[in-house]
Formats: structure tokens, C-alpha cells, sequence
């Protein structure tokens, strides 16, 4: 009996043994696996704090890919860090003082307008009784619009709510305009002497950290970067598609266009929505200008899937679709906008992680 239980034992021991080798092999991954430990958790309970901190380093590691290709045509790295430093203090500004205030128009615009849709909708959805009585009752209707007014009544207080909050918010704003750009100078100016105090913190022996962040860094840079191009490039496109048509909010319309690839399949999905509801307030669907958007819009997202992803994203790893949506959920419960808009760059790094960490065989566990 008692030799039985040892054995047992004995046997999960080694079990437990093995899996643990299978997982951390040598040293260098358990430092490795520290080091991973130590950053999320960092990451997870100070994010509310240093938010401007973990924003600045972004903008930082964006922009020193552009700091590293100036200086590979020999321009020195503080004439480089200069002049691309200027070039984002100008996108900044063009931000703040065009881009925004069209924006924050538009908004307001289309908000005013909501009544007058909703009632059009309205209209609209009470003939369909008469349209297809057979499908579809006046009660059931009834029900639906009481649904939806009711809905739209607790919106509509939570915005209230919002926006008796949106001076702290304004002043978090402020400040995060003066603290960001001035970290993100010191860190392209700095970068070498930061990593240097930063490093004498971790273990000495980094080999494995090393060639993990190497398989990160290559992955992160081609998605991050590229996201941006992409977001960039389907953001002049439409605006300059919506203009030519004369739809109404051209300006803002284009943004959610842009802003929709950071969260693929879902985005996408979010903001036909918003253009296919505006093209119909705006020529209803008698009129040949509401297909003329439809096929533009269908033409955009066509030449962004078959076009533009392959040319900006053909070394950045690809993931899969449920891995996407997975890592959307997660993060984003985690950390909740700021979680969703980095969902697909962190989910890079785990499956990065994943492939550079060592491995041992079956016959190395048993020696």
C-alpha cells in the first residue's frame, strides 16, 4: 500500500517535472518568463497612471523606425530626431486645430439631425405592415419602436452624464498634450542612455530576452507601422470618394472609415452602418447617388482587403481570424478602448513570444 502511494507519487512528480522543463527549459527562459511576468503586471495595475507614459513610449518606438532609416542616409541621429520630432508636432497640430474641430462639427451636426432621421425611420418602418402584412404585424412594430425610443432615452442620459464629466476630462487632455510630445523627445533623444539605466535592472544574462524581442520588434513594426499607413491612406481615399459624391459629413464619415481597420472584420462590419444610414437620409433609395455610395463603399473595402493589406502587411504575422476576435475580447476587457485599439499588436507579441521560446525534446527531459 504505502509502496503503491510512493510510486504514485514518484509518478507525478515526474510528471510535473517534465511539464515544467517542457515550459522552462533553462535558466534563460525562466528569466525570460519574469521578465514577461513582472511587465504585465506593471502594465495592468499601473495603466491609469502612467498612461501618458506607455502612450509616449508608442509614439517613441513609431517613430524611431523613421529616426533609424534617416540615420542609414547618414544624417546624424539628433539632426534626425529634429526633424521627425517637427514632422509630429506638425501632424499634432494639424490634429488639433483642422482635424478635430471639422470632426467635433460634423458631430454635432449629425447629432442635431438624429430627430429628423428617426423619424423618417419611423415612417418608414410603419408602411411595412401594409407592405408585407404577412410578415410582419402593426403590434409587433409598436413593440420594436417602443424598444428602441426606450433605448435611445438611456443613451442619451448616459451622454448627459458624460458630458457633466468632460471638464476632468478636458483637463487630463491638456496635460496629456504637454506631457506626451515633451517624453516622446526625450525618448527618441535619449533612447540610448534610457536603455542603459533601464537594463541594469534585468538579469545579466539575456540572450533568449534578446532574440525574443528581435522576433518582436520585427513583427510589432511591420503591423503597427503599416496599420498606420493603411489608416492614412483609406482615410484620404474616402474623404476624397464622400466629397466627390457631396455626402453629407464626408469629413467624419472617412475618419470611422480609416479608424475601422484597427479592429478588422468587426470595424469594418461597424461603420457600413453609419454610411449606408447617411447616403439613404441623404437621397433615400429612389435616387441613383445612394448605389453610387453603396459601390464606392463596396470598391474602398475591396482594394483595402486584395491591395493594401497584402502590400503593407506581407512580413507581419499573420493571425487568425478567431485568434483576432479572441484578442479583441480579451484585452479589451482588460483595458477597455485602449485595450481593443492595441488587441491585434499585443496578440503579435504573444504569438512572437510563442514562437522564439526554446523547446526541448522527449529525450532531453528524460537525461
Amino acid at each position: 500500500m504505502n509502496h503503491d502511494s510512493l510510486a504514485h507519487k514518484s509518478v507525478n512528480l515526474n510528471f510535473f517535472r517534465a511539464s515544467l522543463q517542457r515550459v522552462l527549459p533553462n535558466h534563460q527562459a525562466v528569466t525570460l518568463a519574469f521578465i514577461l511576468v513582472m511587465s504585465f503586471v506593471l502594465i495592468y495595475s499601473l495603466s491609469d497612471v502612467l498612461m501618458p507614459v506607455f502612450t509616449s513610449v508608442v509614439l517613441a518606438y513609431l517613430l524611431e523606425g523613421v529616426v533609424a532609416k534617416a540615420e542609414k542616409l547618414n544624417v546624424p541621429r539628433l539632426v534626425a530626431v529634429y526633424l521627425v520630432f517637427s514632422i509630429f508636432i506638425t501632424c499634432l497640430g494639424f490634429l488639433l486645430f483642422f482635424l478635430i474641430p471639422v470632426l467635433s462639427e460634423q458631430t454635432v451636426e449629425l447629432v442635431q439631425n438624429i430627430p429628423d432621421m428617426l423619424n423618417s425611420a419611423q415612417h418608414a418602418i410603419l408602411r411595412l405592415p401594409k407592405i408585407y402584412p404577412k410578415l410582419i404585424s402593426e403590434n409587433k412594430i409598436s413593440q420594436m419602436m417602443f424598444a428602441i425610443q426606450s433605448e435611445l432615452l438611456t443613451y442619451g442620459q448616459q451622454v448627459i452624464s458624460a458630458s457633466a464629466a468632460s471638464f476632468i476630462g478636458l483637463v487630463s487632455a491638456m496635460i496629456y498634450l504637454f506631457l506626451v510630445p515633451m517624453m516622446v523627445f526625450f525618448f527618441l533623444k535619449d533612447k540610448q542612455q534610457l536603455l542603459t539605466w533601464l537594463l541594469q535592472f534585468l538579469p545579466k544574462d539575456q540572450h533568449l530576452a534578446v532574440r525574443v524581442w528581435q522576433e518582436v520588434d520585427i513583427q510589432i513594426a511591420n503591423y503597427v507601422r503599416g496599420k498606420f499607413a493603411e489608416v492614412f491612406v483609406l482615410w484620404l481615399i474616402s474623404f476624397a470618394t464622400y466629397e466627390a459624391l457631396d455626402l453629407n459629413y464626408a469629413m467624419l464619415l472617412s475618419v470611422l472609415m480609416g479608424l475601422s481597420v484597427i479592429i478588422p472584420y468587426i470595424g469594418a462590419t461597424l461603420v457600413t452602418f453609419p454610411v449606408l444610414i447617411v447616403a439613404y437620409m441623404q437621397w433615400g433609395l429612389e435616387g441613383d447617388e445612394f448605389m453610387y455610395v453603396l459601390i464606392a463603399y463596396s470598391i474602398i473595402q475591396a482594394l483595402d482587403g486584395v491591395l493594401l493589406v497584402p502590400l503593407l502587411f506581407s512580413e507581419a504575422v499573420n493571425l487568425h481570424a478567431v485568434a483576432i476576435i479572441i484578442a479583441t475580447l480579451f484585452f479589451g476587457g482588460l483595458w477597455g478602448f485602449w485595450g481593443v485599439f492595441l488587441a491585434i499588436p499585443l496578440a503579435t507579441v504573444v504569438k512572437a513570444v510563442l514562437t522564439a521560446w526554446p523547446r526541448v525534446d522527449e529525450s532531453e527531459i528524460d537525461r
